[in-house]
């Protein structure tokens, strides 16, 4: 099937603002249980006695399995409707949550961690796919900035719910559940306004890996993001010690690229709507991220320049994300749109174990540099190939 070079001019159902509330409420929850989540578990672990080694080779499991589960949300939406799917994934991660509490042997904590996160991994595919089905198409990248919006507060947030809570006994694991648990009330409320996915055939499923190649300028830039992200998160504290930072300036440094996140999801998703070809804003955001790892080395010693650099480029780099799921929803519907997503968000999971990879090797070879210069290659790369789909005319799958 071929999707329209340009579906949002067919006709497309009003907007529904239960439905729209629905899935962003949802997964807004959500966000802020893992948020919650990944650093409890992490502390209890230690805490059990477990060295950081095997602590993120467990952590590990939550990628491949986000990557597992990516190929079969789609299915499973269709096959049982998108609410019954989210209901249950939503019941299954909440348990999940319940029972590394109850999970005494290290070895229990590798399967629940598979299944937490297939379970989440689900949630968010579908519940992405409700979001973009129910979007206005002139309205599209707004929406989904309010949505990318109210994720990054809900990662904001449960990591300050633990803060206050702390990591003893059943109570914060109980607190994850609940959440959870609340998640689904929004989806059940809105359940006769929820989308349908159309069945597919018997050999569907085997024809995933088609939809990363069906509209790449997006699903490249999730891929960019998941990297950039995971990797310039995870290691920015060590290259900011590396040139003379402070531990507490270091953190502050790093709150900026997550304000940032916050602060410019909506007005770039605004801009998205305003632009026929949604791919020269994603250009423009590669150029922003490309231009900050270069510009990073001349303002690293002042810190105000250099919070400034940070709070600009973290909002050009988080919206890869939300333009790239505009544009993708801008390109398809139906279930192309829903497998779409699926292999979206395979891509970033693919990204998210690339770039700690790519961004450590680059920092141990050249140093400091190493970390800009290897962030800069991945926009580079993702430059050269939208250039050549732009220079290939209107968008098309």
């Amino acid at each position: 099937m071929h999707a329209p070079s340009n579906p949002d001019g067919e006709e497309h159902p009003p907007l529904r603002l239960l439905s729209l509330a629905a899935a962003i409420g949802s997964i807004s929850v959500v966000g802020i249980a893992i948020g919650l989540g990944v650093p409890l578990l992490s502390v209890v672990l230690e805490q059990r006695g477990h060295s950081a080694t095997m602590i993120g080779l467990n952590t590990a499991a939550a990628g491949l399995a986000s990557i597992a589960a990516a190929p079969i949300a789609t299915p499973l939406g269709a096959r049982f409707g998108v609410v019954p799917t989210l209901a249950v994934s939503m019941f299954v991660g909440a348990l999940s949550f319940m029972g590394f509490h109850y999970a005494t042997e290290f070895w229990m904590w590798f399967p629940l961690r598979a299944v937490l996160h297939i379970a989440l991994t689900v949630v968010f595919i579908l519940s992405e796919y409700w979001i973009n089905v129910s979007a206005p198409p002139r309205r599209r990248g707004m929406v989904l900035g309010i949505y990318a919006t109210m994720l990054s507060l809900g990662f904001a947030l449960g990591p300050w719910i633990f803060a206050q809570i702390g990591s003893q006994g059943v109570r914060p694991f109980a607190v994850a559940f609940g959440l959870v648990m609340a998640g689904m009330l929004p989806v059940l409320l809105a359940w006769r306004q929820s989308p349908r996915i159309p069945r597919g055939g018997s050999g569907d499923g085997n024809r995933f890996l088609r939809y990363i190649w069906l509209v790449p300028t997006a699903t490249a830039a999730v891929f960019v993001f998941g990297a950039v992200e995971t990797g310039g998160f995870a290691l920015f504290p060590l290259y900011a010690s590396k040139i003379g930072y402070p531990e507490a300036d270091a953190a502050l440094l790093l709150s900026m690229i997550g304000l940032g996140n916050v602060l410019f999801q909506v007005p770039l998703g605004m801009l998205s709507d305003r632009i026929g070809d949604r791919r020269r804003v994603l250009v423009a955001c590669a150029v922003a991220g490309l231009a900050g790892m270069v510009l990073m080395p001349f303002v690293a010693q002042n810190w105000t320049l250099m919070a400034a650099l940070l709070l600009i480029w973290g909002g050009a780099v988080a919206a890869l994300y939300t333009v790239g799921l505009a544009h993708l929803g801008s390109q398809l519907h139906g279930r192309d749109l829903a497998s779409a997503n699926a292999a979206f968000v395979f891509c970033y999971g693919v990204g998210m174990l690339a770039g700690p990879q790519m961004i450590g090797l680059g920092l141990d070879a050249f140093g400091p540099p190493g970390f800009g210069w290897t962030i800069a290659a991945f926009f580079a790369a993702y430059l050269l190939l939208i250039a050549v789909r732009i220079m290939r005319g209107p968008a098309r799958s």
